[in-house]
């Protein structure tokens, strides 16, 4: 996995995993990356700070926790993306990947003329966006799902 700053058309920055630089290429031609404040698809690489390490003598300073309680353990954080990328991996188990196709078939199954299935897949933003707006029953996955062609 590869994190990108990313920066949209608006001026807002924000942060994105992909499996490699050519996954962000090419979910960006394809239209499937957007800014997560404002739904704009015109988004680029922003200017990114290099991981310097601190000088020898100084340890960085830790992040502190959501109620400013003081720093949260590194191993506290892995964990915690440990047990949402296990929750998720469950809660698509019996669900079919159904890549770029998940809007029509998630469409096709609300209006019934496909029978209802558990699926997941990818769609733009406005797609999805549109598809909220029709009533039909969809929501983001918090963390990216490899495609079954792209395992190795």
């Amino acid at each position: 996995m590869i994190v990108f700053d990313l920066k949209c058309g608006q001026g807002h920055v924000f942060e994105a995993w992909f499996g490699s630089s050519a996954a962000w290429e090419g979910q960006r031609a394809a239209g499937l990356v957007a800014c997560p404040m404002c739904g704009s698809v015109e988004v680029e690489k922003a200017v990114m700070a290099p991981n310097v390490g601190a000088k020898g003598n100084q340890a960085p300073a830790p992040a502190a926790g959501p109620s400013g309680e003081g720093p949260i353990a590194p191993e506290v954080i892995k964990e915690a993306i440990a047990t949402l990328a296990a929750l998720q991996a469950r809660a698509l188990e019996g669900s079919q990947w159904v890549g770029t196709g998940f809007a029509d078939k998630a469409r096709a199954m609300h209006l019934g003329e496909a029978p209802a299935a558990p699926i997941h897949g990818q769609t733009s933003a406005a797609e999805a966006k549109a598809l909220i707006e029709e009533g039909v029953p969809v929501a983001p996955l918090p963390l990216p799902v490899v495609p079954p062609e792209a395992c190795n």
